[in-house]
């Protein structure tokens, strides 16, 4: 048995995407379907529509838990009319994201509130994302699309962890004792939790443990020591500042991405199937860093004001207009696209919805950033965008200030659901405990990461 995400077959593979990158480093924008401003404007108003309609039903205020659900069962019958004009969405794919996404998402909510009512909204929202990854990757590797324990632990652990060092007060020691206390956890020692918040992260890696026994799947605790190791080394980029001198170049900014994209996935492909072959492994491995470049990129005037350091935010220090990075960005994510379409399992509609969120995120994020693009490159890429830029911008703009709006909607999907929030769903997926056929080999819990 080889061991698959020790930190060395990880460099590996972060060697693989940096090279990749490279080659997407491309003069011309790649291939993408293209909207009229008439097409831009039918989206926008059947948005618009959309939206004023979600927003009746947020001002009613409910009463009772069925008056809630009535609410809910509104606002998805809504939804249909909505994506299918301003989305462009097909029934089957509205399907996945009314019966599918959205019900997981409540699902992971509610059980994520029961667990720490404390937690916020964000942070719930940033543990669901990460859901939806894993319960989109279940359909592409042969499995059933649910949300398990372990897709819930693992959702909840870095926004959980995220918190704990962000406090106020916790010095630099004390952030370096929890980071070798949780790695020690993700080992399966038990080390004894010094405070709530680690015994509350220490029971999440317990939930992992109970899906899955270390000693029959020890790479899906490889793969989360995967995870801690690139996380460690990302904090290299905080606080960084965006100086053109700052002694981490390009190269390792890159590095330091694509290591902790591409294990960050790798990690929410291991417990969507535990048992994964090289192709899945490349593709999990890609797919993870296309999402962590587009996050970075989407997060360029926050982390300029943070002080944190991307390959985004060392370009615009060195005032280079980011045109090229998002050319090279948009090459990747069709390669990853690619990629998707040759896997076996997973049907056209889930594998076209994922595309699409991939373009949309990049298009997003340039609407939204556009004083760091050229005009000339701003009035070639927005065709290629459903929506105008100021529309989004405007829309986003309008939305970030309407927090109620969001709390009451979060709120109203919560409170209305059946049975008892506190009660972990069960698995129905079974995977093999013997050793696998010769094509998958196994990986081992080594001291690699160290």
């Amino acid at each position: 048995m080889r061991d698959l995400y020790s930190w060395p077959r990880v460099e590996a593979r972060v060697q693989e995407a940096i090279a990749l990158w490279n080659l997407c480093a491309l003069p011309f924008l790649p291939y993408s379907p293209r909207y009229t401003p008439r097409e831009q404007r039918k989206r926008e108003k059947a948005y618009d529509k959309g939206l004023r309609a979600v927003q009746r039903e947020a001002r009613r205020v409910p009463r009772t838990s069925a008056e809630r659900l009535q609410i809910q069962q509104r606002i998805v019958a809504l939804f249909p009319g909505f994506a299918a004009t301003a989305l462009g969405l097909e029934s089957e794919a509205i399907q996945l994201l009314t019966r599918s996404f959205l019900p997981m998402g409540t699902q992971l909510a509610r059980w994520a509130r029961s667990f720490d009512p404390t937690l916020s909204m964000a942070d719930t929202i940033q543990a669901s994302r990460n859901a939806w990854t894993c319960c989109g990757l279940q359909p592409l590797l042969g499995q059933p699309m649910e949300l398990t324990p372990s897709i819930l632990a693992y959702s909840l652990l870095y926004p959980y962890s995220d918190n704990y060092l962000d406090q106020p007060g916790l010095s630099a020691d004390d952030r370096l004792r929890f980071s070798e206390r949780f790695r020690e956890r993700l080992r399966g020692q038990a080390p004894a939790p010094h405070n709530s918040r680690e015994a509350a992260i220490w029971k999440l890696v317990q939930l992992i443990e109970d899906q899955y026994p270390r000693q029959h799947y020890p790479q899906v605790f490889d793969s989360l020591l995967a995870i801690h190791h690139a996380q460690e080394q990302s904090i290299a980029q905080l606080n960084a500042g965006a100086h053109p001198n700052n002694s981490l170049d390009n190269s390792e900014l890159l590095r330091i991405s694509c290591a902790k994209g591409g294990t960050s996935v790798l990690a929410d492909a291991c417990l969507a199937q535990p048992i994964l072959n090289d192709e899945e492994i490349t593709f999990s491995f890609e797919w993870g860093v296309l999402l962590q470049l587009g996050d970075d990129l989407q997060d360029v005037r926050e982390d300029l004001d943070s002080g944190s350091i991307t390959i985004f935010t060392r370009a615009v220090a060195q005032s280079i207009v980011l045109d090229s990075l998002v050319i090279q960005l948009l090459h990747f994510s069709h390669h990853v696209a690619d990629r998707i379409d040759h896997l076996p399992s997973g049907t056209p509609s889930l594998k076209s919805l994922l595309r699409m969120s991939w373009r949309s995120l990049i298009l997003m994020a340039v609407a939204d950033a556009h004083q760091f693009f050229s005009p000339a490159f701003l009035a070639q890429l927005e065709p290629c965008s459903s929506f105008r830029f100021e529309f989004l911008r405007a829309r986003n703009n309008k939305l970030s200030g309407r927090q109620a709006l969001f709390a009451t909607l979060f709120d109203a999907f919560l409170e209305a659901g059946d049975g008892d929030p506190s009660h972990l769903p069960a698995s129905s997926a079974s995977f093999p405990t013997q050793d696998i056929h010769p094509a998958v080999e196994l990986a081992s819990l080594t001291n690699s990461f160290a």
